[in-house]
């Protein structure tokens, strides 16, 4: 395969990183983000809008299955981005683009690109609808406004547009993601902030008690077949509960003496601090509601009252937190449309601008004029999550890996085939679920992104 030049920003093609290379620079910024912030950008990448349907999950499966989904989903991603880094090492390649390429040729190389960008502009437009929607509620309730006559500060579609241009644009024309740590820091300050408030509201009030269960109460036989059908709503949720694998690679990219040892403990980590924010976040916000916890945890809270102060300061918070998780989002749908329209050119400042400010015009446009998009983006995410998570990973790493080294029928691959048998499954599953709420009117299937 050709090596592309690859000393600027959004090139992706690397050599192998071997012990008589080491001193070789791919690119002009590799080897500047440190450990730490590469596990604030990778959980805040990982850290989606889907951490407040995880209550209403745990209201579904109850708190021992949801805890044992969220550990097998967890050491799943671990895993997959495993094969990813192996996949990547082997062949001296850090895009999930140019992997696809080694493996299936032009094919896989667009699979991929397209599989990332659907995923991630569908991801930042859920991020932005949670900005229009819940934005105005809480400047109205800052301001004691009982009945709106019009205002525009109430206007959920500007105030989309003002953070947009103001916030989201400036951070997405970084040249470098490692750039991003900071406020990936100060986003996962903001959600330990809900976090800690959400064990507050427990501790002080409780309005909701265990009685007040949803659940149908009628026959044993039909409690079964509730409990299941309602796990098997959840299982979606959570197998996409830690998406964040077009980020993987472009983190590796800029982390500061890169390993594949050194970027899997970052993921680890990453993992690990999600996994247990996760949990407790669907804890505290289960015990508070029990079974009247909605799908959308933020809504429940302003059931108690939409005035308080520190729900306000909550809500505050994970609007905070979901704005500057776009950003982050945002760099590997750049470096996907880089890699399938301009892969042989260098950095180009009025390019990288365009890119970005074009996706984000987009996303807008999407948040303001097609508000029923999101049933569309939920097909999307369920055909291409369980690509990016399971499939691609699996499969790339079969096809990469020389059968000198790991034979067809070696332990390995035959667990990546399973794997990617796994995210077959996940896939049908989800597909089905979110056809049948089509057809029955609801809304319970949902990705965890």
């Amino acid at each position: 395969i050709e090596h592309p030049e690859a000393n600027l920003a959004e090139s992706q093609e690397f050599l192998s990183n071997m012990e008589d290379k080491k001193t070789t620079r791919f690119t002009d910024f590799e080897g500047k983000t440190s450990f730490g912030m590469s596990v604030f950008n990778l959980g805040n990448a990982i850290m989606g809008s889907g951490i407040l349907g995880l209550s209403y999950a745990m209201a579904n499966t109850g708190v021992v299955l949801f805890l044992v989904l969220l550990t097998v989903v967890a050491v799943l991603s671990s895993y997959s981005i495993h094969l990813l880094l192996k996949s990547s090492g082997i062949v001296g390649i850090r895009a999930y683009e140019q992997l696809g390429q080694r493996a299936f040729g032009t094919p896989g190389k667009m699979a991929a690109g397209i599989a990332i960008t659907l995923q991630n502009i569908g991801a930042m437009s859920s991020y932005l609808y949670i900005v229009k929607y819940e934005f105005p509620l809480v400047i109205q309730a800052f301001l004691g406004v009982d009945k709106p006559s019009g205002e525009w500060y109430l206007n959920g579609n500007y105030l989309v547009i003002m953070v947009s241009i103001s916030v989201i644009l400036p951070l997405a024309l970084m040249k470098q993601l490692g750039y991003l740590g900071y406020t990936s820091g100060f986003s996962l300050t903001c959600m330990v902030f809900f976090l800690i408030s959400v064990c507050t509201v427990i501790l002080y009030s409780c309005p909701f008690p265990p009685g007040s269960s949803s659940h149908p109460p009628n026959s044993s036989f039909l409690s079964t077949v509730f409990f299941f059908s309602q796990t098997a709503y959840t299982i979606p949720i959570l197998a996409f509960a830690f998406v964040c694998h077009p980020e993987v690679l472009p983190i590796y990219t800029e982390l500061k003496n890169p390993t594949k040892q050194r970027m899997q403990h970052v993921s680890n980590i990453s993992i690990v601090v999600m996994y247990t924010m996760y949990f407790l976040a669907a804890l505290f916000g289960y015990l508070t509601f029990y079974g009247e916890v909605e799908s959308e945890l933020l809504h429940t809270y302003s059931r108690l009252d939409p005035y308080d102060t520190l729900i306000l300061c909550v809500r505050l918070a994970v609007l905070t937190a979901v704005t500057l998780t776009v950003p982050i989002v945002l760099f590997p749908v750049r470096r996907a449309i880089q890699q399938l329209f301009f892969p042989n050119k260098t950095f180009y400042w009025p390019r990288h601008i365009a890119i970005a400010v074009t996706l984000l015009t987009v996303i807008n446009m999407l948040v303001i004029f097609a508000p029923n998009i999101l049933g569309i983006f939920g097909i999307i995410g369920a055909t291409s999550a369980p690509c990016l998570i399971f499939i691609f990973p699996a499969v790339f790493y079969i096809r990469i890996v020389p059968e000198e080294e790991e034979p067809m029928r070696s332990t390995p691959k035959i667990l990546a085939a399973c794997f990617a048998g796994i995210g077959f499954l996940f896939m049908i599953m989800s597909l089905s679920f979110i056809l049948i709420d089509w057809t029955s009117g609801s809304s319970k299937a949902s990705s965890g992104h």
